[in-house]
């Protein structure tokens, strides 16, 4: 790509509010004439990077360029760019022509100028007719078309939307995505949007960047984003998942639930731990015993109005999603089968939970700021590197008989148990193993239970 086709750079971008760190390190290019969504659950940032952009926050560390030109010192009236929020932020006192001239207005654009953009843009939002009313008599889509018209009067090289159709009802919100979709084809260019809906950024997008956490997780086109997601939380975020244990066994062939499959991934090595994406619409019935990889008992059926959704328990333990046009009674045993290409294999983020402390005595090392019994042949003193496996931790319901206390933050459900990422009171995380079952938010007592094979060696090995 030459560096023409490219409308904004962002390089390095950071941000705390305080101590908490709400971008890291952002990296991310965005081509002119692009529809391009930043997606991520709330708190994630998202909404941080866009108002960097539009120049209401300035960063801490990184540049941010538009057609090769720093942003930095440049107030958010002289940028050329346009903000469309979430509350439309309309004027009462003003009728539905003036709010939309308003800027232009300002500009001191001449009136004959004024009346024919204003014109232009009232029937490219289908509100011509509209121009006298009143913006309190209108309804809630109506006046976020308006605030759309206010924003592109002034033909910006970039128009940045806020979450602008979250306040709408859900038919009215399919409505104007249709529109948006429509207005971006027309106008040309280059459209920055920012939502927690997956649905929306996958109907919408040329470009998804799925943010978690204040990093960036993933960039795609929205079929990449859906069909290869890189890690556990792509996946999970991103629709309908099965998100299971595996192992690659070597290339094209990788075994979970307790089968083995073949597959189209290959570089990951032999018999290493992944962990593998199924779709619940990638997992089909069959009655042919020479096609079945596997037997299940259908467990739940429920109409969806396109689909059936349909949980199953497999022969080997392990309860599965999926997703068909017929529905299977409940009760009822089926052979199933994936297909190669249906399966997607990732590599693995952690493998246990690496902590670094300090040795007590020979039954205490101190982790997190915490004494915890853990026994060693180490000297007082001795720094220590110390991998717990992820059922190496239990949580407890009574604060009071944990070591420390956590939070419940993240909630990944994995076929047959539960990865939770915990919280503790300085940040830190964890990742546990369970099969007890919790709520995000739930506050949780935890402790090491060291026959689980925890290992302590020393810091610099």
């Amino acid at each position: 790509m030459s560096e023409t086709d490219k409308i904004i750079e962002i390089q390095h971008l950071s941000k705390s509010f305080g101590d908490k760190k709400v971008l890291e390190d952002i990296n991310l290019y965005i081509r002119r004439g692009e529809f391009i969504t930043l997606l991520g659950p709330s708190g994630c940032g998202k909404t941080t990077l866009l108002r960097m952009i539009a120049g209401f926050l300035q960063p801490d560390e990184g540049s941010l360029l538009m057609d090769g030109k720093e942003l930095a010192g440049i107030p958010p009236h002289e940028r050329p760019l346009n903000t469309v929020f979430q509350r439309y932020a309309l004027f009462p006192h003003l009728d539905v022509y003036d709010n939309i001239a308003f800027g232009l207005k300002l500009k001191k654009v001449p009136e004959e100028e004024i009346e024919k953009r204003v014109r232009k843009v009232l029937k490219l939002v289908a509100m011509s007719d509209y121009e006298d009313r009143d913006v309190e008599t209108l309804s809630g889509g109506q006046q976020q078309r308006i605030a759309i018209a206010r924003a592109i009067v002034n033909q910006p090289k970039v128009l940045l939307l806020d979450e602008p159709l979250a306040a709408l009802d859900l038919k009215m919100r399919k409505d104007m995505q249709i529109e948006l979709k429509e207005m971006h084809r027309k106008l040309g260019i280059t459209f920055i949007y920012v939502t927690h809906d997956q649905e929306e950024a996958l109907t919408l997008s040329d470009t998804i960047v799925v943010l978690n956490e204040g990093r960036i997780q993933q960039i795609g086109t929205p079929v990449d984003i859906y069909n290869e997601p890189v890690n556990c939380f792509v996946a999970d975020f991103i629709g309908e998942s099965n998100i299971l244990k595996g192992r690659m066994l070597r290339d094209r062939r990788v075994a979970f639930i307790k089968h083995e499959f073949d597959c189209v991934d290959e570089g990951f090595g032999e018999d290493v731990p992944v962990d593998v994406v199924v779709r619940p619409e990638d997992i089909y019935f069959t009655t042919d015993p020479g096609k079945c990889q596997f037997k299940a008992k259908v467990n739940t059926c429920t109409f969806k109005g396109v689909h059936y959704e349909m949980w199953v328990d497999t022969d080997t333990g392990y309860e599965l999603m999926i997703q068909d046009y017929d529905a299977y009674p409940v009760g009822s045993e089926v052979m199933l089968y994936i297909d190669p290409d249906d399966i997607q294999v990732m590599k693995k983020e952690r493998v246990c939970n690496t902590l670094y402390g300090t040795v007590k005595d020979e039954e205490t090392v101190e982790l997190l700021g915490c004494d915890f019994p853990l026994r060693s042949s180490f000297e007082a003193g001795t720094e220590v590197k110390v991998e717990i496996p992820f059922d190496a931790i239990d949580l407890m319901d009574n604060l009071d008989d944990g070591v420390i206390d956590g939070e419940v933050h993240v909630i990944l459900y994995m076929g047959n148990h539960y990865h939770l990422t915990i919280k503790t009171e300085d940040g830190d995380s964890l990742w546990v193993d369970t099969n007890d079952i919790w709520d995000k938010g739930d506050l949780v007592g935890i402790r090491l239970v060291p026959e689980k094979g925890i290992k302590i060696t020393k810091k610099d090995e």
